[in-house]
């Protein structure tokens, strides 16, 4: 998995120019930073999905809370939860379905693993990603800053399984 770091952090500042097209300044050169990124595949956190050798997809699973997630009013009581992270997809191929499998499986991962919930954030201006979360039965809690990302606040949501 180390050897496609370079691959993953190709995609992801793909991910972040076309955003930034977008008008979308949810990711950045500070955000997924390549030590970031290379500490997700340490811990086992980072899955990838792939296609012929290519990859399609991101998306980091952990059960660690980050400190700015502590304030949330969560609906579930904090400590068997599953949280997402940096979910990124092909550019290219925005619509074909590849966030949705991500998302499949992050789910399934957690149901199999018991965990009582599954949490993540979007930004604020990413109404795209926003109506995909709750689409999926995600419900919309408190506001988080991650003020070397943007000025702009982050959605807090949770899906209890």
């Amino acid at each position: 998995m180390e050897k496609d770091l370079p691959n993953i952090k190709k995609l992801t500042e793909a991910c972040a120019r076309a955003m930034q097209e977008k008008g979308i300044y949810q990711w950045n050169e500070h955000y997924p930073s390549r030590e970031r990124l290379a500490e997700d595949i340490q811990k086992k956190e980072l899955y990838v999905k792939d296609k012929d050798g290519n990859i399609e997809g991101i998306i980091v699973l952990t059960d660690f809370m980050d400190e700015e997630y502590v304030p949330v009013k969560w609906l579930t009581h904090s400590g068997n939860n599953l949280y997402i992270h940096r979910v990124a997809t092909r550019p290219e191929k925005w619509g074909s379905g590849t966030g949705k499998e991500l998302m499949d499986f992050a789910e399934e991962f957690a149901k199999n693993q018991k965990y009582k919930s599954v949490r993540l954030d979007t930004f604020s201006l990413n109404k795209r990603n926003q109506k995909f979360y709750e689409s999926r039965g995600y419900k919309r809690l408190g506001d988080i800053y991650f003020p070397k990302q943007s000025k702009a606040p982050f959605y807090c949501y949770e899906l209890i399984l």
